[in-house]
């Protein structure tokens, strides 16, 4: 064995008892105390470690993407979890890459419709099981809300024109 190999060798065998030597303490309310020694490096090259979890995809519609284009089927109302009451304003979408789901229709008073072409973006509604995607106000057909006057970038209304002086 080169010299090379037998001082890492040695530093990943001083390492190991290192950590083997590295005990830590915790005490339980019925006064057991227990040990937890870190992981050995024999645990490590065997793999006895666990891959984490990859993580759940919540928009598993978007494919990825941001936004995703789609038309309406179904405009309907719903109506949300306790301790809520109201009738949420909802549209089922067939999406371009062939999906179809549920979108939250935001702001006050919308004009679509059956047919009606829209963008969807991510963004779960917290009172409405089931809805895990909201459309964009002011593209495609759906119109910005009427009226507003503040967070319009949110509802899709331009920039209301300067009064005449």
């Amino acid at each position: 064995m080169s010299l090379l190999g037998r001082s890492l060798l040695s530093h990943v065998n001083a390492a190991a008892g290192a950590s083997r030597s590295m005990l830590t303490r915790s005490s339980c309310t019925s006064g057991v105390t227990s040990v937890s020694l870190g992981t050995t490096y024999r645990q490590v090259l065997r793999g006895a470690r666990k891959p984490r979890r990859p993580p759940v995809n919540r928009t598993p519609a978007l494919q990825g993407q941001p936004f995703v284009k789609g038309v309406c089927t179904k405009v309907f109302t719903s109506k949300p979890k306790k301790p809520n009451s109201a009738l949420r304003k909802i549209a089922r979408v067939k999406l371009s890459n062939g999906r179809s789901t549920t979108a939250y229709i935001p702001g006050e008073g919308h004009n679509l419709q059956e047919h009606s072409v829209v963008l969807l973006r991510g963004g779960r509604v917290q009172d409405v099981p089931g809805v895990r995607y909201h459309l964009v106000r002011g593209w495609g057909d759906m119109a910005g809300v009427v009226g507003r006057t503040t967070s319009r970038s949110k509802y899709g209304v331009p920039k209301p024109k300067a009064a005449a002086a």
